[in-house]
């Protein structure tokens, strides 16, 4: 990576940590992507600010080549952070930037260890298709024979279970892969038998 992209990277990160804490208005330049870039400079709130650059460092994580230097930035750190954040938006593009990095050996090795498995599975909760999607595939990134007693522990295969009963084609879809290529058989039936005694469970998101 050229030096020019890892000072771009090093300011996202500055921007994100320095931006105003009190809420007032605060200057932005970023765009949503390194191909919208844009030279006007808008007017943002607090919170618009943090979600752009937030944004921006999602999209940087679709490239492997970046990995390197998201690492040193900590952004995987920043990413996980922000999924205990209360603004629904900011967690789904912190979901979609882990999901983006998981792929790669290093990345996932760092979010087993940095005990990023369990506000994975609490963003299976989010009423935010987009998070959920993403938290479900995240999760089967991050599944090896170290962490899957974790990753398929008996609640998230519950879950599963009732997303692949849902109306959403994508998310059904996507809950009955995990089903038949992450769990047992075994897994299965008992989530099934547990399903059928209790009448709470995560909520499926919202259309």
């Amino acid at each position: 990576m050229e030096l020019g992209r890892l000072e771009y990277l090093q300011a996202l990160v500055t921007e994100f940590q320095v931006t105003d804490s009190t809420g007032n208005k605060c200057r932005c330049s970023l765009a949503l992507s390194v191909s919208s870039v844009s030279s006007h400079t808008r007017l943002f709130s607090l919170a618009e600010a943090k979600e752009q650059v937030l944004a921006n460092l999602a999209n940087f994580a679709y490239d492997p080549s970046n990995y390197e230097y998201l690492r040193q930035l900590q952004v995987l750190d920043l990413f996980l952070d922000m999924l205990t954040e209360d603004n629904e938006t900011l967690v789904e593009f912190a979901m979609g930037g882990l999901c983006n990095l998981c792929l790669d050996k290093t990345n996932k090795d760092y979010i087993l260890e940095a005990s990023g498995v369990e506000p994975i599975i609490t963003c299976l909760s989010s009423s935010n298709e987009e998070t959920v999607v993403s938290a479900v595939t995240t999760l089967m990134f991050l599944t090896t024979p170290r962490s899957r007693a974790q990753t398929t522990a008996l609640p998230v295969v519950e879950c599963m279970l009732r997303f692949s009963l849902s109306a959403n084609t994508r998310l059904s879809n996507l809950a009955s892969i995990f089903l038949q290529d992450y769990c047992s058989p075994l897994q299965v039936e008992e989530a099934r038998n547990l399903s059928k005694h209790t009448a709470v469970g995560i909520p499926l998101p919202k259309d």
